[in-house]
């Protein structure tokens, strides 16, 4: 059987792919907000209404971009998910320059070079993070970026931090970020076995949290001796902390809800059991949940006291006010259809963002000067 006869059938039996799941049979009806939801912050909540400014675009003509980490400069590296190539950009000026590519990615489906992320002593040790699919599997490496060579590979060889994810030409995960405890965090998929959610042995399904060296932290984990953090995931695309270092994830749903999580660790968020906010003893709900139309949400980040969510099929950026735990509003769309797909956010600093659109990614309808970077004011 070819691959594409395989994903195909995986799609026709009710597998979602990425950005593209039917309504289903949802009716759009909203659940009350979890009152129940710990840890409340002290902070006042985020005003119900923001605002959101296109200041400019910062660059164009990116092929398949997915992830992107800004440098200490204020520069940015961007990942290309089918070429295996990272590009920095000049974040003034939008020159793209290639510093080399990731030996060993295949680009099949939802795979290839995903996440990126930049090691917190950067300035130090000038490590970059890279999540990727090869043809066994999904695993986290990183290379020395030696931005003093006039021309050529910029990128040393890549040291394998993590082997041995579950890949798929489906849910892959792959966003990968240091958290405030300076743990590298990584988000997996089910690679489209359902079953793998809910076993604690494998590491698909689940949010990940290791040193930089890729080892269990010894404490903060479930099991002191596992990378497992939270299991009981579908996709998860989005990683981000609010200002008390709570952490919040996005992930795709199958035929009815995509869901924000506010994520804790030890906590099983429910997939295959139960989808949206569906209630079942020791599953963890989500604060949100939107038709699949309306979001298929990626990237994540939280700035002004709100998560900021792209969404590839639904083509809008959300802005969920956040206080303590759980939202402190009704979501807030914005961009919707303006710039098609949009695959990842990032914090550019307080009351501003980084968007990257997915218009080449083989389901969206690029322009000619797509894909693209755009900063963005918020508020």
């Amino acid at each position: 059987m070819t691959t594409a006869v395989a994903l195909a059938l995986l799609c026709a039996a009710g597998c979602s792919s990425d950005g593209d799941d039917s309504p289903g049979d949802s009716d759009g009806s909203r659940s009350p907000r979890d009152s129940a939801s710990p840890s409340r912050s002290q902070l006042p909540a985020a005003p119900a209404k923001g605002k959101v400014t296109v200041e400019r675009t910062v660059a164009t003509g990116l092929n398949s971009p997915w992830g992107l980490a800004p440098l200490p400069d204020g520069d940015l590296l961007v990942s290309s998910r089918d070429t295996g190539r990272i590009q920095h950009i000049d974040a003034k000026s939008g020159k793209k320059t290639t510093i080399g590519s990731v030996p060993g990615v295949e680009a099949e489906g939802e795979g290839g070079l995903l996440g990126l992320a930049v090691s917190p002593t950067f300035a130090k040790d000038r490590l970059v993070y890279a999540y990727f699919t090869t043809a066994s599997d999904n695993r986290i490496a990183r290379m020395v970026y030696n931005d003093k060579r006039d021309a050529g590979e910029q990128l040393g060889a890549p040291d394998t931090v993590l082997r041995g994810i579950p890949k798929g030409s489906i849910h892959n995960g792959g966003r990968i970020a240091f958290g405030p405890d300076k743990m590298l965090y990584a988000g997996t998929g089910e690679s489209g076995e359902e079953d793998l959610s809910q076993d604690k042995d494998s590491l698909a399904g689940k949010i990940l949290r290791m040193t930089p060296d890729g080892d269990p932290p010894g404490h903060g984990n479930p099991e002191s001796d596992s990378v497992v953090y939270s299991w009981g995931h579908r996709n998860v695309q989005g990683l981000a902390w609010d200002r008390d270092k709570r952490l919040w994830a996005s992930e795709f749903g199958q035929d009815t809800w995509d869901e924000l999580n506010a994520i804790e660790p030890g906590r099983n968020y429910g997939w295959p059991e139960v989808e949206g906010r569906q209630k079942k003893k020791g599953m963890t709900p989500p604060v949100e949940q939107w038709k699949t139309s309306e979001a298929s949400p990626s990237g994540i980040a939280v700035n002004k006291g709100s998560v900021w969510m792209a969404g590839l099929r639904g083509e809008r950026l959300w802005r969920i006010p956040l206080q303590g735990r759980t939202s402190a509003a009704d979501p807030q769309d914005f961009l919707q259809g303006d710039y098609g797909r949009l695959r990842t956010v990032v914090s550019a600093g307080e009351g501003h963002l980084w968007l990257v659109t997915s218009a080449t990614d083989g389901r969206g309808d690029p322009g000619r000067k797509d894909d693209r970077v755009l900063r963005l004011k918020v508020s």
